[in-house]
């Protein structure tokens, strides 16, 4: 029997690759539903017709996708793909980049659909909303990070984790000592991974290991100090867990995608050779050394906010996300990035809500920290 599939952000780099593997296991999935911001509407109406999907969900372009798409249901605006992940489906992929991916993981939690979770911002802006709403085993981990320290954990206790350990490339600017002068080109020329811009450039800046901390902390309920991040450039050991014991378990595989998205899709199964393995007949060297925190300092910003809690992670995304925009439009410089993120923090920290209730309470942290951001980026501007 296959597994029934909705792919919010299908356009996406993991959306897409969650449809190759579709492709080519027929026999254990089915695309039910897919919805994109419409800003390429021939790739959505290709994805659908491919998939023989009958609900799309568009912000955008929505007319040219149903002109496109004949017969098939056309939901838009700005809540569709929350709307679309509350259908009835065995697995949702959240595949959107940004907070704006936090309501449809509410949605398909609140429906009772297993979430196979690539949108970190929705456990960094609303993680205790989020957990709050999750069964347990309903979130499927997607980052390769937390894939990999939720595969070492299985049959594991709790009570006897030391640490977990996240990965790091390092980014293309791990050896690089002057920041000043990075250009988008060179922030986009990510050494070992292929993904969206966005999540791109948060790598060069090791903003994304801040995300990805605060989102171990809430996927695995382990306290930030039991949370280390180092850099490996190799990228093939993808975070491992100590073990009071001494004990350390990792998972190693070739920097590929497909591995944890296929994991996250057939859990309690896996897909058969989803990934090329690892050639052991050939001889490989690991390297891991600890993050200059001085050159890339979002990690302790972000270990800081999620410590804090409250409203704090969620300004931390938010400011981010106004300011990588702003750098990809050329309004300011890499370095600006964190400048930006940590006096927007540092500006609404005494008046940053101490519990967040509901939607309307991240709504509410998000909109202060992106007009500040805002106001920041103007000052700076190029």
């Amino acid at each position: 029997m296959t597994r029934e599939l909705v792919i919010l952000g299908s356009t996406g780099s993991i959306g897409v690759q969650a449809l190759e593997i579709v492709e080519a296991n027929p026999e254990l999935f089915s695309v039910v539903a897919i919805t994109s911001a419409g800003t390429h509407p021939q790739l959505v109406i290709e994805q659908a017709k491919k998939f023989a999907v009958k609900l799309v969900g568009v912000t955008k372009n929505a007319e040219i996708i149903r002109q496109g798409l004949p017969g098939v249901q056309v939901v838009d605006g700005p809540n569709a793909s929350t709307e679309i992940a509350a259908i009835t489906c065995d697995v949702v992929l959240n595949a959107i980049t940004g907070s704006i991916g936090l309501a449809p993981t509410l949605a398909a939690l609140k429906a009772g659909n297993h979430v196979a979770l690539a949108n970190k911002e929705s456990l960094v802006a609303g993680g205790d909303l989020v957990i709050a709403h999750a069964k347990a085993d309903q979130i499927l981990p997607v980052d390769s990070e937390h894939s990999a320290i939720w595969q070492a954990l299985l049959g594991e206790k709790k009570s006897e984790i030391s640490k977990l350990v996240l990965t790091a490339s390092g980014g293309p600017f791990r050896d690089r000592a002057d920041l000043s002068t990075v250009t988008l080109q060179e922030a986009l020329a990510h050494p070992t991974w292929t993904m969206g811009p966005v999540v791109t450039i948060n790598s060069a800046s090791l903003m994304n290991k801040g995300l990805e901390i605060i989102e171990a902390h809430y996927l695995f309920g382990i306290a930030y100090s039991q949370i280390e991040a180092v850099i490996h450039p190799q990228s093939v050991v993808h975070s491992m867990v100590e073990f009071i014991d001494g004990s350390t378990i990792a998972q190693a595989s070739p920097p590929n995608m497909k591995g944890p998205i296929s994991l996250a899709l057939s859990h309690p199964h896996r897909v058969a050779q989803a990934t090329k393995p690892i050639d052991w007949s050939t001889s490989h060297t690991w390297n891991f050394a600890p993050i200059d925190e001085s050159r890339f300092p979002a990690v302790a910003l972000a270990r800081t906010c999620g410590e804090i809690g409250g409203g704090l992670p969620a300004i931390f995304n938010a400011s981010n996300e106004v300011a990588v925009q702003a750098f990809i439009d050329g309004q300011i410089s890499f370095t600006d990035i964190f400048a930006i993120v940590s006096q927007s923090v540092d500006h609404l920290r005494a008046s940053a809500a101490t519990t967040l209730r509901d939607l309307e309470d991240v709504s509410a942290a998000e909109d202060d920290a992106r007009q500040i951001a805002g106001e920041l980026v103007k000052k700076v501007a190029l």
